[in-house]
């Protein structure tokens, strides 16, 4: 084998974790991928791969030599990708990493119109709402929101979004409806534990005045699912994106309180692995995204109008 295939079967076996999962996803038999890993370690004189029960894992020197591979492999595309033209649809794999309530509510049921633009392209989406290592885990770009922490990360806003307190009409009801920030202090808040500008301290702006409140509750969540489900089931009041509760917000199962008054925005980026410039897929997917994002919300099905009631007998009403 040349080469640039070897690396590209040896990207596929870690990526994988065994032989016979790469054999699949290669297309070829096991044996072959077998004699690549072998020929790839005597011509470099390292051991690559550990094997045990549970699998394959890189050694330290396989995983310095997966990170670069997997670039180099990605300049050949960019290389490729340049020949053919921009006319030329992407192909082979793109790796997105995204917060699993953001990704299902607003990424993944639009993917089928990038996918029938390119049909030679394949997506994998993995859904963490953790700050995870790009380049360990092979992601060509991922989807976060917030502050970056990390200033050596390569990262582009594409999309900015307002931050609402949201509650269920069914928890206002039993709660009364807070009417400045400082009714939230006596309110059970939900708290979204990924979110630092969610947790603790609420900061509210209105016409130049600035109101901070400290708020309290009994449940952390991990996860926005989580905050969404105790949100909607009535057990708190909580800070987050509109995006969270897009669907929640436009059918009235939760609403927006506190309108007058403006918190701090969320910023989307799309975020790239460190010292590696941007793949022409991920610039695709990237702009696909911020595209989405920047269009009008579609409208919301209106209910339908309840069945006409039988006009009461006119006995039934008076004037007292």
């Amino acid at each position: 084998m040349d080469r640039l295939t070897l690396m590209e079967t040896f990207i596929c076996t870690v990526e994988t974790g065994s032989f016979s999962a790469a054999a699949r996803r290669l297309g070829v038999g096991q044996p072959a991928v077998s004699k690549a890993i072998a020929q790839l370690e005597e011509r470099l004189h390292a051991r690559l791969l550990l094997r045990s029960t549970r699998g394959l894992t890189p050694t330290e020197a396989g995983q310095a030599y997966y990170e670069a591979a997997r670039q180099a492999v990605s300049l050949a595309d960019e290389a490729d990708a340049a020949a053919r033209g921009a006319g030329a649809g992407l192909s082979g794999r793109l790796r997105v990493c995204a917060a699993v309530t953001f990704a299902r509510l607003h990424v993944i049921p639009h993917l089928q119109d990038l996918l029938d633009l390119h049909p030679a392209l394949d997506v994998e989406v993995m859904l963490d709402d953790r700050n995870i290592d790009l380049l360990e885990h092979g992601v060509d770009v991922a989807l976060r929101m917030g502050d970056l922490g990390d200033s050596s990360m390569t990262a582009r806003r594409i999309a900015r979004g307002r931050r609402v307190v949201v509650a269920a009409p069914r928890y206002l009801a039993r709660h009364g409806v807070p009417q400045v920030p400082a009714d939230l202090a006596q309110h059970q808040a939900v708290t979204y534990l990924q979110d630092i500008g969610a947790a603790g301290t609420w900061a509210f702006r209105r016409e130049g005045t600035a109101s901070s409140v400290t708020v309290g509750g009994r449940l952390r969540v991990s996860a926005a699912e989580g905050v969404r489900a105790a949100v909607t089931a009535g057990m708190g009041i909580a800070i987050a994106s509109e995006w969270m509760f897009a669907p929640e917000l436009a059918s009235g199962e939760v609403e927006a309180i506190l309108t007058g008054w403006e918190l701090a925005p969320i910023d989307l980026w799309a975020v790239y692995p460190s010292g590696r410039l941007a793949s022409a897929k991920a610039r695709v997917f990237t702009a696909f995204v911020e595209a989405l994002m920047q269009a009008p919300p579609a409208p919301t099905p209106a209910a339908p109008a309840p069945a006409a009631s039988p006009p009461a007998p006119a006995a039934r009403y008076s004037r007292d």
